[in-house]
């Protein structure tokens, strides 16, 4: 049993981490400042008395008591509706962030854990895309608060490895989903389920066959988790390699729901990625690891908790 202490806590992905780890028989440390994650996220972790909760921003000094064993960093505001919003705390978590948090690692003697994301890859000119393929990113573009903060991240974090000796993993997440996602995530899941379920009609961006790979969350959560008892230093690939259109996506939604919605179209936003598939081969063979939820079982289990939140 270990002692780790989780950024982004009371976020989607933060909550269903530490709900993993508490069940693991791990003291959890969670730390969030709610900009984007909820508090009631962690309703069942507050019943544990192995764990305990800290609201503070990862950007200013963190001061943790005792030891840790992990830190396992996932603060960021990954939707682009708060991303775009707030580009200035996103550079500065995932640049401030990440710098403070691998500080309070190395002073613990602690492993690092780092969620990245396939936003590295950027508009990607290979499909699927692996580990080593260097991308197609504009650090200028209307993306690029969000994606130049995970590259520097996974920067500073190899920065830390060759200087410090610091023991280090790095998670290259691609899209998830499932309960505790917020309905105004703006992401493409929440949006079609709200739409579905209030009958409205389904917005499609463009003409829709763009592609994505959705994973998961308890998936997603056991990819992590392998990773983290891992010793693989360099990025790997977490995500499902299910490539759909959105139009695929948003058809078997209105089927899941029983919808009556139709589809009506936008415009694209500007530098949204044509494709996005993970290779994954690397955490089959290293990790053990592939996901198992298929895309309408998902979704399934999705919907009941966004009704609830409807």
């Amino acid at each position: 049993m270990s002692r780790i202490l989780v950024t982004g806590a009371a976020g989607f992905l933060g909550s269903h981490l530490t709900d993993r780890l508490l069940a693991k028989g791990h003291d959890v440390v969670g730390m969030d400042n709610r900009v984007s994650g909820q508090t009631e996220n962690l309703d069942n972790a507050f019943e544990h008395s192995r764990f305990s909760f800290y609201d503070h921003d990862v950007t200013e000094f963190i001061h943790v008591s005792g030891d840790l064993d992990a830190v396992m960093h996932l603060a960021s505001l990954a939707s682009p509706v708060f991303y775009r919003e707030n580009p200035i705390k996103t550079l500065k978590v995932g640049a401030l962030g990440t710098h403070k948090t691998l500080g309070l690692a190395k002073e613990k003697e602690a492993t690092y854990l780092f969620t990245s994301t396939s936003e590295v890859y950027g508009d990607p000119e290979v499909n699927p895309q692996p580990e080593d393929y260097r991308g197609n990113v504009d650090p200028y573009g209307p993306r690029s608060c969000y994606d130049e903060s995970k590259r520097y991240g996974e920067s500073l974090i190899r920065a830390y490895r060759d200087q410090h000796g610091l023991d280090v993993r790095v998670a290259r997440i691609f899209n998830t989903y499932g309960p505790r996602m917020r309905l105004d995530d703006g992401r493409v899941i929440p949006n079609f389920v709200r739409q579905a379920l209030t009958g409205e009609d389904l917005t499609v961006y463009g003409d829709g066959e763009q592609t994505r790979a959705f994973c998961y969350v308890s998936d997603m959560i056991d990819g992590l988790v392998a990773l983290l008892e891992s010793d693989i230093q360099e990025p790997v690939n977490i995500g499902n390699p299910d490539e759909r259109t959105i139009n695929e996506l948003a058809q078997v939604v209105i089927d899941v729901t029983d919808s009556d919605s139709g589809i009506t179209h936008e415009e694209l936003p500007p530098q949204d990625p044509q494709v996005r598939r993970p290779d994954i081969s690397k955490a089959r063979s290293e990790l053990g690891w592939e996901p198992t939820v298929s895309l309408r079982d998902g979704l399934a289990k999705s919907i009941e908790y966004f009704e609830t939140q409807l």
